[in-house]
């Protein structure tokens, strides 16, 4: 006998839906079909100035890679700033256009719901991992498939990340 399709099935990329720094819903299944990044941020970081790598990667590949980014005060409390503090912040010194989300927590006991699917085998079904510093970056396929993970002194633009972007 063949288990229906939603049998024991856990909830997948898609599946999420989060706040944007503004407070707007922002839901995952408007992602499908495209390549998506995840990187948690922090203004007051040494890799701060990725926003701007990570602006001219979005702009170059605008239609079929997104970078959603996720400001987080776990490391250092290098992100202690407002919603809107951030939101200037990012705007003034790069330009960012690419969505950001609500200031959240990437690990420890508060560690929001999509970073533990992130980083937990039995979730995404690829890896297990651990975030071990801001600007790490997730790379999620067309299809919501958890890919690779890139540690945060890996560029947004490393031949890495533009091989999986030309796959």
């Amino acid at each position: 006998m063949i288990p229906s399709a939603g049998f024991g099935q856990k909830s997948g990329f898609y599946d999420f839906k989060v706040k944007t720094l503004e407070g707007d819903q922002f839901d995952f299944s408007s992602l499908k079909g495209k390549k998506v990044m995840i990187v948690n941020t922090a203004s007051q970081c040494g890799f701060t100035p990725q926003y701007k790598e990570l602006e001219e990667l979005y702009e170059k590949y605008k239609g079929e890679l997104v970078i959603v980014g996720f400001p987080a005060n776990n490391f250092g409390h290098q992100e202690p700033g407002t919603a809107a503090e951030i939101r200037e912040f990012c705007t003034k010194n790069y330009g960012v256009t690419f969505p950001l989300m609500e200031k959240i927590s990437v690990k420890g006991e508060d560690m929001h719901p999509l970073y533990k699917w992130l980083t937990t085998k039995d979730l995404n079904g690829v890896m297990d991992s651990e975030v071990k510093w801001n600007f790490q970056k997730y790379l999620i396929d067309e299809n919501g498939k958890l890919v690779d993970v890139l540690y945060s002194k890996e560029k947004p633009g490393s031949d890495k990340t533009l091989a999986w972007l030309s796959e």
